[in-house]
């Protein structure tokens, strides 16, 4: 780890930030997880798995990803609507860290207990 004085620390130019904002906010890692989970997923299916989630909060947060390149949307033209959500190549580059944070939540909650 680099030393630097806090006041000369620009944290915007670090990687952990870029990353960071790419899957910070209360729900985007969840969506990713729930995506590494399972091949493909449907709007509907999302928002039943996440639970106390709103739906203008969860099409936000896949338009971010989508915009970012860490999710795929596949819209098919039907009545009604069919869409499904799958990881990139980019999101599935995310899965070892999401592994990880997984495996140190369970570590912690049964420590916990």
């Amino acid at each position: 780890m680099n030393s630097c004085p806090i006041d000369e620390y620009d944290l915007q130019q670090t990687g952990f930030y870029c990353g960071f904002c790419q899957i910070g906010g209360k729900y985007k890692m969840i969506i990713l997880y729930a995506l590494s989970q399972n091949e493909v997923v449907r709007f509907n299916e999302l928002k039943k798995w996440i639970g106390n989630i709103s739906y203008k909060t969860l099409s936000t947060a896949l338009k971010e990803l989508e915009a970012d390149g860490l999710i795929d949307r596949k819209a098919y033209p039907q009545i009604p609507p069919k869409v499904e959500y799958s990881l990139s190549d980019r999101g599935r580059s995310l899965i070892p860290i999401l592994d990880s944070l997984d495996r140190w939540g369970k570590a912690d909650r049964s420590e916990s207990q």
